[in-house]
């Protein structure tokens, strides 16, 4: 058993991690709810422009198409995957189920014969794509927790480019959708080529008259359109770190306190016998003195 001093040790030790955990806990509580109205305000303006994509594109048909980011291609052999992660660590399994998400996609493409190439945004994939010997081709790391536009122009261009030049066939990106404080998703959503819902789910109540006209409007949204979803989908996972560190927290500091209760309840059952040891042996010294008087 171990001795009153080490368990003063470790009771000491617990409390100064509940301490911290409790204090991350109400940091990121505070980032979350900065990143979840971040997420809502744009949700309006995404939703309408998938609206507005979803009626140009359905008088978009056939050659129309052809050299836009609307082209399927016939044969699928080279696809990009934007891999959306966090900086940091110490927000429970959401990274290990991106990660996992991401090691999936990887082996089916593969599977079915495809090349794959990685753009990463955030640390941990990117780390991990690394650490596995992946393709990385970009990355965009330290966007913090209000970023911007600009900050991942540079990968949205890249894939852009790539399936322009006929570099990607198909382009993937893979993120944690926020549902709401308790609930994170990983999902994959297909960026190019685009695929808006249809118009029945979005449908607009006002009939636009474009100028110069619908085809070149549309020609000209459909890169703004993917950089929009790519913005979407890491102030999505931004929203969806913070809850899941902030639960994370909540539950490590939880633990710490139980920790501090069992380790309380083992101190004062050694520190009682300890003090019936030393009783015991006070008693005893007392009758061997009353038996050598006598």
């Amino acid at each position: 058993m171990a001795s009153t001093r080490e368990i003063r040790g470790r009771i000491r030790s617990a409390k100064n991690v509940a301490k911290i955990t409790r204090a991350m806990e109400m940091v990121s509580a505070s980032k979350m709810r900065r990143a979840q109205r971040n997420v809502q305000s744009t949700r309006p303006y995404v939703d309408h422009l998938v609206a507005i994509m979803s009626e140009l594109m359905e008088r978009m048909v056939g050659s129309a198409r052809r050299g836009t980011l609307l082209e399927a291609r016939d044969t699928v052999r080279n696809v990009a995957l934007v891999l959306v992660s966090p900086d940091r660590g110490l927000c429970g399994s959401l990274v290990s189920n991106q990660l996992r998400h991401a090691g999936r996609f990887i082996l089916d493409q593969r599977q079915q014969g495809r090349n794959v190439e990685v753009h990463a945004i955030g640390r941990k994939g990117r780390d991990f794509m690394n650490r596995y010997y992946q393709n990385v081709v970009s990355e965009a790391t330290h966007l913090g927790d209000r970023p911007e536009l600009a900050a991942m122009l540079g990968v949205a261009i890249n894939v852009i480019r790539g399936f322009q030049e006929a570099r990607y066939d198909e382009v993937y990106v893979i993120y944690s959708q926020f549902v709401n404080t308790l609930n994170q998703r990983s999902v994959s959503r297909k960026l190019i080529p685009v695929e808006p819902p249809p118009a029945s789910e979005h449908h607009l109540s006002v009939d636009y008259t474009y100028e110069p006209g619908e085809e070149e409007v549309l020609r000209d949204l459909l890169p703004r359109y993917v950089e929009v979803l790519l913005y979407q989908a890491v102030l999505e996972n931004i929203a969806s770190e913070h809850s899941a560190r902030m639960v994370a927290m909540q539950n490590a500091t939880s633990n710490a306190k139980d920790l501090v209760r069992e380790l309380t309840l083992s101190y004062n059952k050694a520190r009682q016998t300890n003090i019936t040891n030393e009783v015991s042996e006070i008693a005893a010294g007392a009758n061997a003195l009353v038996a050598m008087q006598e």
